[in-house]
């Protein structure tokens, strides 16, 4: 499955002010849980997997957060985003001692662990594009995103 078919417009929000990384979880959370993508327990299990096994991202000019947690708390797969006005701090995955002002949450909803590996391997391809990263910041909608993300896609068929 391409990673374009995991994305939808109701799971994405824009330029959002959030003060720490659980405004964030939250949000993405409400809008998984509303459109049922996730069971109520995967809130809960996304902060405590990102207690121990941090998810932030330092890239070259945007950083990213992929949280994530086990796949019984899914009912169907997705991946909410999130773009911010201000980056918020998150723990670095490689060093998770030391802090990462993350910009992009791509928050991954998957209910198959098979499925975990391939889509990480996507979504990694997907966030070393600084110049698409720029174009996902710079837009204010959903379908926009999903737009700039399906064109990525095709111009590389794994996407």
């Amino acid at each position: 499955m391409k990673i374009s078919e995991f994305f939808n417009k109701e799971l994405i929000i824009t330029n959002f002010d959030a003060i720490s990384q659980d405004d964030v979880f939250d949000v993405l959370y409400k809008k998984l849980f509303e459109n049922g993508y996730v069971k109520e327990t995967y809130l809960e299990a996304v902060k405590k997997r990102e207690k121990v096994f941090p998810t932030g991202l330092l890239l070259n000019k945007y950083n990213v957060a992929i949280p994530h947690t086990d796949p019984e708390h899914v009912i169907k797969p997705a991946i909410a985003v999130a773009t911010l006005k201000k980056p918020v701090i998150f723990k670095n995955m490689a060093n998770p001692l030391e802090d990462v002002l993350v910009n992009i949450i791509f928050m991954i909803a998957l209910n198959e662990s098979h499925s975990q590996v391939e889509m990480l391997q996507q979504l990694i391809q997907l966030i070393q594009d600084d110049s698409l990263l720029e174009k996902i910041i710079g837009e204010d909608g959903g379908d926009e995103i999903i737009e700039i993300i399906k064109n990525c896609t095709l111009n590389d068929e794994t996407v």
